[in-house]
């Protein structure tokens, strides 16, 4: 059945944040069409329920207004026997400032595909037309269109470039694959191995153009060359929204969408790289990286995508994790960043797995599998019960590439499996087995080297990682975060003292009954506020005990809890100076790719 469909999209009430959609099919489905929306977006592992932001939705044929039902949260059908084009109308309210929906006010207008367009059913693999048109009420402020959809060439009313008007996708997996910005955004372009490129951020900011360009010129490049040109894109977009307090990313078929702190980017005459901007660079590498690492090459539960429902795979920590991994590694590839610069890095991602006892009792490989009940739906009690796909996957991720590097003395690497995975994956189309992994780095590295990844993601043991960083000269010691004693709590500022967020397990809060939502009010009968807590423990030594007041819920409470010395869970990372010739090859060959 042919089945063109067409969309228009228009921002008609900003201040009320209302994005106006209609949907037109010249052949709707004899037996009743069927219109749905997606529930969670690719990339960000979470039932949305996007279908809740749609406020009125109706549909006309030959100048008649059809009846509409829902068959469930996100899915909705007209009456069998229609045989006129349909239209659907429908308003979306869009006031998530995040990248997985969509925002709209007086100053820009942001939205992901899978919040705004519903699919047709029986159309998803037609053309799909889109009509973006400018803000109602603001169409002098000067607003632009930032996106990698493709203009509709050769259409009446076919987009110039950054303009309003229509664009194109093949189908409606590429149409909710291209998020789109319009506002009055900051506009550079740059080349990156013959691919069009361009950066355009929306909110106020001083940023250093022509330095960020620069920066993230050398990244796109180093990524595009581990793989192999040419890049699987025609164009990309870095969509960037920079606000006062803000961090995120997710990643597209030839773009991304970024949230950062406008702290975060580089300003006019800053000289040294700082901790926030050097974070900003390893976000836009991160996502970038998936460009062939998720969005080409994807697990087989992926292929196709099933947008109705969770999706299961165990294989997140390869997808994320190993993007994880190799988005810091880029940076100092890229010179973006100091050998000290990634040992720093490296640190803390080191940290992050090791400050809960989780990781002792979830699998990286089980933590992808629960990524849509555990990781995606934390709790207080999470650090005691899960580990992160992405920190611990990317660690996995290290010790393989080194183990393959020292056991085939630099001639394998997982640069070399992941060119693999591109070849019999990404340009195929065909998806990852949930073993796939395994078996292909027991044919690049033997089938010890396969078991042994296997132990490593099945397995809650701990990592070595000590013995395969001394091996390419980098030791690795552990030290206590602080040398004052704690009590196994992490806490959040409250306006009446300092509220515990999370108990640790094993620690003594847990052990004197201390829960996370406590207030503590007192310490020894001293008044306890976000400032001085820790210093009044700093005062103490381990092994003390402190009278601790707080309140739960309404009622007071009084604990005593014994001090306990701060656990050596801190990785510090140095550099070793004399190492063998060998090491020495190994760890530039390592770090310089």
């Amino acid at each position: 059945m042919s089945c063109p469909v067409h969309y228009t999209i228009q921002a008609i009430q900003p201040a009320a944040h209302l994005f106006e959609v209609t949907l037109r099919i010249a052949e709707p489905d004899p037996v009743g069409q069927v219109f749905s929306l997606p529930a969670w977006i690719p990339g960000s592992y979470m039932i949305r329920e996007f279908a809740k932001n749609i406020v009125t939705l109706s549909a006309q044929a030959g100048g008649k207004v059809l009846t509409v039902s829902k068959s469930d949260k996100h899915t909705w059908h007209l009456p069998a026997g229609v045989k006129e084009p349909v239209t659907l109308r429908y308003t979306v309210y869009a006031w998530d400032l995040s990248v997985r929906t969509a925002h709209l006010d007086a100053t820009h207008g942001f939205f992901n595909g899978t919040s705004v367009f519903l699919c047709a059913h029986g159309c998803e693999d037609q053309p799909q037309l889109v009509d973006i048109r400018p803000p109602h009420g603001l169409e002098e402020a000067g607003w632009r269109i930032a996106t990698s959809l493709s203009v509709a060439e050769g259409e009446n009313g076919a987009a110039e470039p950054y303009g309003f008007g229509r664009y194109r996708a093949e189908n409606y997996d590429e149409l909710i694959d291209h998020p789109v910005e319009m506002g009055t955004f900051t506009l550079a372009e740059f080349d990156a191995c013959g691919v069009p490129h361009a950066v355009a951020i929306t909110g106020r900011h001083d940023c250093d153009l022509p330095r960020l360009v620069e920066d993230l010129k050398r990244i796109c490049e180093n990524q595009i060359r581990l793989f192999g040109e040419p890049a699987p894109m025609d164009r990309y977009v870095f969509l960037v929204m920079a606000v006062g307090d803000g961090y995120g990313g997710l990643e597209h078929r030839a773009s991304t969408a970024l949230l950062c702190s406008r702290a975060d980017l580089p300003y006019p005459g800053m000289e040294a790289q700082s901790d926030g901007y050097r974070q900003f660079l390893g976000l836009c590498s991160h996502e970038y990286f998936h460009t062939w690492n998720v969005k080409r090459i994807k697990p087989a539960a992926f292929v196709p995508y099933n947008l109705s429902q969770e999706g299961y795979t165990r294989l997140l920590w390869a997808f994320e994790g190993f993007t994880s991994y190799y988005d810091d590694l880029v940076l100092i590839r890229s010179g973006r960043i100091t050998v000290q610069d990634y040992l720093k890095l490296l640190s803390k991602t080191i940290n992050q797995v090791h400050k809960g006892s989780g990781r002792q009792k979830q699998s990286v490989a089980e933590s992808s599998f629960e990524a849509w009940t555990k990781y995606y739906r934390q709790d207080e009690n999470s650090p005691n019960a899960i580990v992160s796909y992405y920190t611990k996957g990317s660690l996995v991720a290290l010790l393989l590439d080194l183990r393959l590097r020292a056991d085939s003395k630099g001639t394998r690497s997982l640069d070399d499996l992941m060119r693999a995975l591109w070849l019999r994956h990404g340009q195929t189309g065909v998806g990852v087995a949930e073993d796939g992994l395994y078996a292909l780095a027991a044919e690049i590295g033997g089938v010890a080297v396969g078991r042994w990844l296997q132990e490593l993601v099945e397995g809650t043991g701990e990592l070595p990682l000590e013995t395969w960083l001394k091996r390419f000269g980098v030791s690795l010691a552990w030290e206590a975060a602080s040398p004052a004693p704690g009590i196994g709590v992490r806490t959040t500022t409250e306006a009446e003292g300092v509220k515990i967020a999370n108990v640790f397990d094993g620690g003594s809060a847990q052990a004197a009954g201390l829960s996370a939502g406590d207030v503590i009010i007192a310490c020894d009968g001293l008044k306890v506020t976000s400032g001085n807590f820790d210093k009044l423990l700093a005062r103490r030594v381990a092994g003390d005990s402190a009278e601790i007041h707080a309140f739960r819920r309404d009622e007071l409470m009084c604990f005593e809890v014994p001090l306990q010395a701060a656990p050596a869970d801190t990785a510090k990372l140095e550099w070793v100076a004399r190492v063998s010739k060998t090491a020495e090859a190994q760890r530039k060959a390592w770090l310089e790719g």
